[in-house]
């Protein structure tokens, strides 16, 4: 009678929602930089692609760094405002941005250090960005119209980035040696030339680079194109060798759950007990990947920092994936991306050169 009571216990505990748990085993883990918070701005792209950074420099012998996140925001915001007025007001001027954009703003500006900018104005708790760029688009907007610029327009836009962002010192000190940001820069063994941006879709061929027509790509950066298998192929051998991952894709999933920890792409969406424990996941067939995005059903959203592979109970492979959303859920800002979630929702990734495998390096002729 107590055996049967037992088990009778034990199946009313399995039946409850969230008793079931995911069980992961990390397979590899890479070093990464602690887990921050974007809070209420589109900032995705810098805070991952300077969280890869450091990772990069971690990889490369140097000590863990603090870069400033929002330091490449307000260079990229001088350098949409550029293009945005060169262009008439006929571009994409917003919060979001791409990994290659902070490489971008690594090679015209230089970096600096947390330490030496925040990105905060005098009295500000968090990061809030909604009222400044309706402050700088109204600005923007207004020049459009206007039937001639000055160059006075720089210094009023950067008025504002300083009211909203504070201002940028023209050096600072860091172990005991002062720095500009160039000079910084220059400092870190990081060469923009040797990362690379991959995607995979059939409407532009494979092997070839193109511009992603996705409304973040303003500044029009290029893309290697490859095959999904190989896509999925290369993120597998990078991490699997000690390359991390800037990640760009769709997080708007029932699937995705950043309180859940979770990314993934279960056969019915609409099961209730998904993130309880391991379902079946979808098939993703390149065609299948086509026709999410061209519908529009995949956009991009969000991107995240790769840091390592894990498996679940049943053998499953995962993505072990950096946020930007503070210390969320049981890991603590982290969360497991399944292969068959990457194969469908990423956009895009950028990597190290060396991280891919020789046979597809030598196709892209890299």
């Amino acid at each position: 009678m107590m055996k049967q009571s037992f088990w009778a216990l034990l199946l009313l505990l399995l039946a409850v929602p969230g008793f079931a748990q995911y069980q992961f085993t990390t397979e590899k883990e890479l070093e990464c930089t602690p887990i921050k918070n974007q809070q209420r701005t589109g900032t995705c792209w810098s805070f991952t692609t300077v969280s890869f950074l450091e990772s990069e420099l971690m990889r490369l012998g140097e000590p863990a760094y603090d870069l400033s996140e929002m330091y490449m925001v307000r260079k990229i915001y001088e350098d949409k405002a550029m293009n945005y007025l060169l262009r008439q007001g006929k571009a994409n001027f917003s919060q979001g941005s791409l990994s290659h954009d902070v490489m971008r703003a690594f090679e015209m500006a230089g970096a600096m250090p947390e330490s030496a900018y925040s990105g905060k104005a005098e009295g500000d708790a968090i990061y809030d960005h909604s009222e400044m760029e309706s402050a700088l688009k109204g600005m923007l907007d207004g020049l459009v119209g206007s039937k001639g610029l000055s160059e006075k327009w720089k210094g009023a836009f950067s008025a504002i980035l300083d009211s909203y962002m504070g201002e940028v010192p023209e050096s600072f000190t860091l172990g005991g040696k002062t720095y500009t940001p160039d000079s910084f820069a220059e400092s870190l063994p990081i060469n923009p030339d040797d990362y690379v941006t991959l995607t995979s879709f059939t409407h532009h061929p494979f092997y070839e680079t193109f511009i992603l027509e996705i409304p973040d790509n303003y500044s029009n950066g290029t893309y290697y194109n490859l095959p999904l298998d190989e896509l999925q192929a290369i993120a597998e051998y990078a991490l699997s060798n000690g390359f991390t991952i800037a990640w760009d894709g769709d997080v708007s999933e029932k699937g995705f759950s950043a309180g859940n920890g979770l990314a993934i792409l279960p056969e019915n969406e609409n099961n209730p007990g998904m993130f309880d424990q391991p379902v079946e996941e979808a098939e993703v067939t390149q065609a299948k990947r086509q026709r999410a995005f061209e519908s529009y059903a995949t956009t991009d959203d969000h991107l995240m920092h790769l840091t390592g592979i894990a498996k679940d109970q049943e053998g499953q492979t995962y993505f072990i994936t950096k946020n930007s959303w503070g210390e969320i859920s049981d890991y603590k800002g982290f969360l497991y991306m399944s292969v068959p979630y990457f194969r469908m929702k990423t956009v895009g990734m950028m990597v190290h050169k060396d991280a891919l495998p020789e046979d597809i390096a030598n196709k892209l002729k890299l």
